[in-house]
């Protein structure tokens, strides 16, 4: 029987929730999984619905979450359910939910240069089942400079500064562009990359996200 997936997509639209969301269900179509889509944060608070699910892929820049929208669904990753999301659709939802924040490890702060910048995202776990066999590559997209919790496991990184901003005289730091973390049983997997579909549709971001997504999910 094929895993089960839900895509809650909706808020800002510069970041084409409702184009994402289907890009993100054809990819998860590929990996095997039966994929629902909502436009609704009351798809969080449904207990019934979220038990039915191995993998969550959050798709919601900014935005307000409710405490009955958000408790239920924190409980049900600390009980197993998998998380995987990319760019401001995971880790830039609900900016003053920091419990949010905890649980998918980290929060999108400022990409300097916005959506043209060129860069190299350096692969430093070549070993881990998300990033086997690929090598470093180079992208132009937004380069995200993200607030990360210690205890998130990196898979890749970029270097921070390549465009000009008040970040630079801070000299230079390695960020995280993609990483897994646990939150009580559940496996959260999360990609800074995505700011358009055609990121995530082209190679190796979307093997990237394909292998998150089983990673991520419960059996």
């Amino acid at each position: 029987m094929a895993r089960r997936a839900l895509i809650v997509s909706g808020g800002w639209d510069g970041h084409q929730p409702l184009a994402i969301a289907d890009l993100l269900k054809h990819l998860l179509e590929r990996a095997g999984f039966d994929v629902e889509l909502s436009t609704s944060l009351d798809s969080f608070a449904d207990e019934r619905l979220l038990k039915s699910l191995s993998l969550l892929i959050p798709n919601w820049t900014m935005g307000k979450i409710s405490p009955e929208q958000l408790n239920p669904v924190l409980a049900a990753v600390e009980n197993g359910l998998g998380v995987a999301g990319a760019h401001g659709g995971m880790c830039d939802a609900f900016r003053d939910a920091p419990e949010w924040q905890f649980m998918t490890g980290g929060q999108w702060v400022a990409h300097p240069g916005n959506d043209r910048v060129t860069y190299k995202v350096h692969i430093t776990e070549p070993s881990h089942p998300i990033t086997t066999g690929i090598k470093d590559f180079d992208i132009t997209t937004e380069q995200y400079y993200m607030h990360v919790d210690p205890a998130v496991c990196v898979l890749a990184t970029t270097q921070f500064p390549t465009a000009p901003g008040p970040h630079v005289p801070n000299g230079t730091v390695q960020m995280p562009v993609l990483w897994t973390k646990l939150y009580g049983k559940g496996r959260v997997f999360y990609c800074s990359l995505g700011h358009t579909p055609q990121t995530l549709a082209a190679d190796p971001v979307a093997t990237i996200m394909k292998r998150g997504f089983h990673w991520s999910a419960r059996p």
